[in-house]
């Protein structure tokens, strides 16, 4: 068979890993190496989890978020960390006025905050992916697993809570 299927026992089995991982992440490859032309993953987060700001500079690529399940919001800023744009996209269930996925540009600062638990989206990029290229991680946001974190994801919360 020259096809994958994608069950909901399959999310519903990375849903339950990103709970009990301490990141609140899972994320599961759909292509077959690193080396294809086009990287596409699954991605389970929970609330509380915490993506570094980053952008895809260093190895220029846009990249595609399509939720599959859940609710998360998507959080640009500018080189000084100061946030851009907020946008909420999510499953058909959140309502016609709720974006389904946003796709962005290399070098677009971003972030993805889960707004409910079980969220679960596709991304989307060119390949191939390099696990050894440097993260363009943002300097102005803390580091992940640092004291600061917490008090960053409750600024987050709320300029979401904003938007």
């Amino acid at each position: 068979m020259n096809m994958q299927v994608f069950t909901s026992q399959m999310l519903d089995g990375l849903a339950s890993k990103a709970k009990v991982n301490p990141r609140l992440r899972q994320h599961k490859n759909i292509h077959s190496s690193y080396q294809d032309p086009c990287q596409r993953l699954f991605n389970a987060i929970e609330p509380g989890s915490y993506i570094r700001p980053h952008k895809h500079a260093t190895d220029p690529r846009d990249e595609m978020l399509v939720a599959v399940r859940g609710l998360m919001a998507l959080v640009t800023f500018n080189d000084d960390g100061e946030v851009t744009d907020v946008v909420r996209f999510g499953s058909e269930k959140y309502g016609a006025e709720c974006a389904v996925g946003v796709e962005l540009t290399s070098g677009t600062w971003h972030t993805v905050l889960a707004l409910v638990p079980a969220c679960l989206l596709l991304e989307v990029k060119a390949g191939p992916f390099d696990p050894n290229q440097p993260k363009d991680l943002a300097p102005w946001a803390p580091e992940e697993g640092s004291d600061e974190v917490g008090v960053y994801l409750q600024y987050l919360a709320k300029v979401v809570g904003k938007s």
